[in-house]
């Protein structure tokens, strides 16, 4: 009873303190200049931390609904027995699908445009299964790529590039030659456009090109062969283990013929480790702003002690103790800390949710584009708010404020009564 007697005592002190009209004005302004830092640090935190889980939830999505979880591949990229595989895969824990593909190098001509893109043969019901292709089609469907047919599917970007509509003939150059009395001539196939994709990754968009996969096989000479087939897990986070368990079983069949799984991490894991450490260096930057500002608290309370020296010494003569004196102050600064840290988590977090909005909006007012798409892969700002992620800024912050109040309350409480009212 006493404790939480003592408590109030100084909360109410430190309110007083807090809320006060000073005739130092000084004071006051740098206390508000402290809020003010660490709000504006706190925000900054949460908005440009949702803005990297944003861009790296986005290009996962999007890598992965083109890429696949896991690609089994043979010797010279080639697979022989290839329906056994997808007839085990699938027994496999955790693996959700299976799709065979032919993957090879093409140069495409419509025109007077030439472009270099990957071809990928496809079964389209098996590939819907695997990757999210057909919710990316902005015309057509996949299910347009019919064997025999030779039909195409662009990326936009590539149909783009090449000047190339629906209906268009475009010419498919496979570098693999054959002799003619000429000499050796690479094959040329007509294919017609039959669809556009767009996946949101740029790289894909420009260099990637669908059509059925007999129809690969005739162009490149498969015969009954296939590039791989590739996987869809459960859980994406898992792929590494899951391939390291199946590759060790295949590879032990004793069929002479060697496998090698490939999983997402493997194929696209250097960028989304280079998206964590910017995050992690970001937050450690961005934690020093709200340090600096935290730590203005040091001056507010110096000068606040200084400007009370004799309301402390009247105190200490009324019997508080130099734990409550330093309670009194401590409480006025984390005052400081924890306003400014809610203001900056609530306004951080209306940015943050709202960064949809409020991006394009700045830039239709000043005409400027903050994502290349040619450079970041997307062109919109993505936000993903966390909020495991705002609770540890709020609690970093209010830390912070903390360490701040420390020396100046441990020398409010040092305070001698006596020198104190000497002048007074």
């Amino acid at each position: 009873m006493g404790l939480s007697k003592l408590f109030s005592y100084e909360f109410f002190v430190g309110m007083r303190y807090t809320r006060a009209k000073r005739k130092n004005h000084f004071i006051s302004f740098i206390s508000l200049t402290s809020m003010i830092g660490i709000a504006l640090g706190v925000a900054a935190l949460i908005v440009v931390l949702s803005v990297m889980n944003g861009f790296k939830k986005v290009m996962r999505t999007s890598i992965l609904g083109v890429a696949s979880h896991l690609e089994v591949t043979g010797s010279n990229n080639t697979l022989s027995d290839w329906q056994t595989i997808v007839a085990s895969s699938v027994k496999q824990p955790h693996v959700l699908a299976s799709a065979p593909y032919i993957s090879a190098q093409a140069m495409l001509s419509f025109d007077q445009g030439v472009q270099g893109a990957i071809i990928r043969g496809i079964q389209p019901a098996a590939e819907s299964k695997v990757a999210d292709l057909a919710k990316n089609m902005k015309v057509g469907r996949l299910s347009d790529l019919q064997a025999g047919e030779f039909n195409i599917i662009l990326g936009a970007d590539l149909a783009y590039n090449l000047g190339a509509q629906m209906g268009d003939k475009v010419v498919v150059m496979a570098p693999q030659g054959q002799f003619t009395p000429a000499g050796v001539v690479p094959r040329l196939k007509q294919f017609t456009v039959v669809g556009l994709f767009s996946s949101g990754m740029q790289s894909y968009d420009a260099g990637l090109a669908l059509i059925h996969m007999d129809d690969a096989a005739k162009l490149y000479r498969m015969e009954d062969k296939v590039s791989g087939v590739r996987l869809k897990l459960d859980d994406l986070f898992i792929a590494p283990a899951i391939a390291k368990a199946y590759s060790a079983q295949l590879n032990s069949t004793g069929d002479g013929e060697s496998y090698y799984i490939s999983d997402w991490t493997q194929q696209q894991g250097n960028l989304f480790k280079a998206i964590q450490m910017e995050k992690r260096v970001m937050f450690i930057i961005l934690t020093l702003i709200v340090a600096v500002a935290a730590f203005n608290i040091v001056s507010t309370l110096v000068m606040a002690v200084t400007d009370k020296r004799a309301d402390i010494a009247i105190m200490r003569t009324f019997g508080a103790s130099p734990a409550s004196i330093m309670m009194i102050f401590i409480v006025q600064g984390a005052l400081i800390g924890i306003i400014g840290t809610l203001i900056g988590a609530v306004v951080g977090v209306i940015i943050a949710q709202n960064i949809g909005v409020i991006i394009p909006f700045i830039e239709g007012l000043f005409h400027i584009q903050f994502l290349d798409k040619d450079v970041y892969q997307i062109s919109e700002v993505p936000s993903d708010l966390i909020w495991s992620d705002v609770m540890t800024i709020v609690i970093v912050s209010f830390i912070l404020s903390l360490l701040a109040t420390l020396y100046p309350s441990w020398r409010a409480s040092k305070i001698n009564p006596a020198e104190a009212l000497r002048y007074e």
